[in-house]
């Protein structure tokens, strides 16, 4: 079997997660669930960069070792905007502070902004996939 079709399926397939994960982000959003919201929008940027990485054939067991491996190869790099890391980083902070701080409320305002930040991030890796696959 061509392992490059093999590599262009996996990330593929992890791309589609990252829309499932979308998905599951706005239909919490849309029921007033914000902290569940919040948690699968950050899943849907985390698996959207692991997508990215699957075509280097790149893994990490750490999140912030694959969101810092982004951002070295592909944000310093400006394969992708710079700004998409700053939203990538508040997206990590509020699905964590969601997952882990039993007094943290998030707002509907910041539910919608990681949600849009999961939905520019799989936007710009379909575009990235359009000129790398």
């Amino acid at each position: 079997m061509d392992e490059n079709v093999t590599v262009s399926a996996f990330a593929k397939y992890r791309l589609e997660r990252a829309k499932q994960d979308l998905s599951d982000a706005e239909f919490n959003y849309e029921h007033k669930r914000y902290l569940n919201a919040n948690n699968r929008a950050y899943y849907s940027i985390f698996h959207a960069i692991k997508a990215v990485l699957a075509l280097e054939k790149v893994d990490f067991k750490r999140h912030k070792d694959v969101l810092a491996y982004f951002n070295q190869y592909y944000i310093k790099t400006e394969k992708f905007p710079k700004i998409i890391s700053k939203k990538i980083s508040q997206a990590s902070k509020i699905r964590e502070d969601s997952d882990y701080d039993d007094e943290f409320i998030p707002t509907d305002e910041e539910t919608k902004i990681q949600i849009d930040t999961a939905r520019e991030l799989i936007d710009l890796v379909e575009k990235y996939f359009k000129n790398n696959l």
